[in-house]
């Protein structure tokens, strides 16, 4: 009896090995001791089309797959989780889905994490208001309540207030403690942060607990295509903080903040038009990089399929300072037809990030 069950467990095991999905590419850590953080750019345009909201879907389920072999520590996405936040009748340009249907889009795909993995996001224009942040209305907390991913018990540490002054995962800060590069906290700020939202982010990063920790800011609206940090964009909202604000307000001043990660700028233009990296140094003298990314005109498409799929794996190498950036595609490397163009390997695509 034991021999037979031994036989049919090892033909079960051969079966599953045999059956298993074949990916023609499938990314490997370049350090065995290294952990990685997954980029998620702004997903909008996949959320907004019924036809792309799996796509969305297909990105988030390829970074649940892979948890184990890239070692993921945590999910980031830089926000714009709809189009519109409050409207009832699509035009079918700008999406073909109401505004609940394009939060429940964004819900099912970050569904997919869920249990596995902590996720962190932050809010951009198009999460509040009707169609583009012309109040701070925000459908974002209740698809996402803090008791909605079990990882998050663990990892979500402190929670900040909106602009009605209930706490919301609109600003909050994350936690993450690893082998070789300590402890990393990682704090998301609403779009065009209010005063209140950086006070509470510098009360925050400025507790004793955290003095010896890795920050980084994620926020939506940083960085320009051209490099430069927003002064003023033609929102309705206010009062609000764009990137130079932010940057002067809590990022300078900081001892601790080392990173700072934002999405949102977006043209139809080349690869290299849609992400921007700098590095300014702090009031230490401590030299800060800030990187922006975003993906959804990358088929050359203001209402094209919503950015090919395009992610960053992040991995954070076992020397503690040094991250490799590598921009990838599940959706090109799932097909062998497609999948000699699931890397983006130009300079600005394929980078060294040195923390310090």
């Amino acid at each position: 009896m034991k021999k037979r069950l031994i036989l049919s467990i090892g033909i079960l095991l051969n079966l599953l090995t045999v059956t298993a999905q074949v990916q023609p590419v499938q990314p490997q850590l370049t350090d065995s001791k290294s952990f990685s953080m997954i980029l998620l750019p702004d997903p909008q345009s996949y959320t907004k089309f019924d036809v792309n909201q799996p796509l969305f879907e297909l990105m988030t389920a390829w970074t649940a797959n892979n948890k184990e072999r890239l070692n993921i520590e945590a999910v980031l996405c830089t926000g714009d989780l709809v189009e519109q936040n409050e409207i009832r009748i699509p035009d079918g340009v700008n999406g073909n889905q109401t505004s609940e249907e394009q939060w429940k889009a964004a819900s099912q795909a970050f569904a997919r994490l869920d249990n596995k993995l902590p996720y962190v996001i932050c809010t951009g224009n198009h999460d509040y208001g009707y169609e583009k942040s012309e109040n701070r209305l925000c459908r974002f907390p209740a698809y996402f309540p803090s008791e909605r991913n079990s990882c998050w018990r663990k990892s979500l540490v402190e929670v900040g207030n909106n602009y009605q002054d209930i706490p919301t995962l609109e600003n909050a800060a994350y936690e993450f403690e690893t082998d070789t590069w300590g402890k990393i906290l990682v704090v998301s700020l609403e779009f065009a942060p209010r005063d209140e939202a950086i006070e509470w982010a510098k009360t925050v990063t400025e507790k004793p607990k955290y003095k010896d920790h890795k920050v980084i800011i994620l926020t939506h609206s940083f960085l320009a295509w051209n490099g430069k940090r927003h002064i003023k964009e033609n929102y309705k909202v206010s009062p609000a903080n764009y990137g130079e604000a932010i940057w002067q307000k809590l990022v300078y001043p900081s001892s601790n903040i080392c990173m700072v990660i934002c999405g949102h700028e977006c043209e139809i233009a080349p690869f290299k038009d849609n992400v921007a990296f700098r590095v300014d140094k702090n009031a230490a003298g401590k030299e800060i990089p800030q990187m922006m990314f975003n993906a959804q005109t990358a088929d050359g498409f203001w209402h094209g399929n919503g950015g090919d799929g395009w992610l960053r794996i992040m991995e954070f190498m076992p020397d503690g300072q040094t991250i490799k950036i590598k921009t990838f595609s599940p959706l090109f490397a799932i097909s062998p037809t497609t999948a000699d163009k699931s890397w983006r390997t130009e300079s600005y695509d394929q980078f060294d990030i040195t923390i310090k």
